[in-house]
C-alpha cells in the first residue's frame, strides 16, 4: 500500500516547547479514513484532551466530508478517540493534570498496514521571546544555507 498521505500540524513547533512523542490510533468511520486517504484532513487548530473516563480525544480535527458519501457522511469536526496503552494513557494524564502541558497533534499519517495513525506530542506553551529566538535561529540558518550554496 503506498504511504502518501503526511499532514503535518506546523504551528505546533513554533507554539509548543516538544517534550515527549507518541504514536496514537485513531478510531475512525468508513467515510472518515477515505477522506484521510484523499488528504482532505487539518490538524491545524486541534489539541488533545482527557474525558471523565480517562480516554484520550483529539478535539477540532476537521476532516473534510467524503465526495461520494450519501447520507452515511461524517461530521467534520467531531471529537475522535486515539487509541494508546494503558500506561501511556495514565502517564500523560498524570503530565497534563499535574504539571500543566499540553498534548498537541504533530503529524497524521497512514502507516503500512494502512491504519491512520496520530503523532501527538507533549508539549509545554512557549513564551514570547522564545518564539523570537524561534524566527531568529531559523533567518539564520536559512542565510547560512545561502552563503554555503554560493561557495559551492
Amino acid at each position: 500500500m503506498k504511504n502518501t498521505v503526511n499532514i503535518k500540524n506546523k504551528k505546533a513547533k513554533f507554539e509548543y516547547e516538544i517534550l515527549d512523542k507518541y504514536t496514537a490510533g485513531i478510531v475512525l468511520t468508513g467515510t472518515e479514513i477515505k477522506s484521510i486517504r484523499d488528504s482532505k484532513a487539518s490538524i491545524a487548530e486541534s489539541f488533545c484532551e482527557f474525558n471523565e473516563q480517562g480516554e484520550l480525544f483529539v478535539i477540532n480535527m476537521t476532516i473534510q466530508e467524503y465526495v461520494y458519501g450519501n447520507y452515511y457522511n461524517h461530521a467534520p469536526k467531531a471529537e475522535r478517540k486515539l487509541l494508546l496503552n494503558k500506561r501511556e494513557l495514565k502517564k500523560l494524564e498524570k503530565e497534563v493534570r499535574n504539571v500543566g502541558l499540553t498534548i498537541v497533534p504533530l503529524r497524521l499519517f497512514i502507516n503500512e498496514k494502512g491504519y491512520a495513525k496520530l503523532e501527538i506530542a507533549l508539549a509545554k506553551g512557549k513564551k514570547l521571546y522564545d518564539k523570537r529566538d524561534t524566527i531568529k535561529d531559523r533567518d539564520n540558518k536559512r542565510n547560512l544555507d545561502r552563503i554555503k550554496k554560493n561557495f559551492k
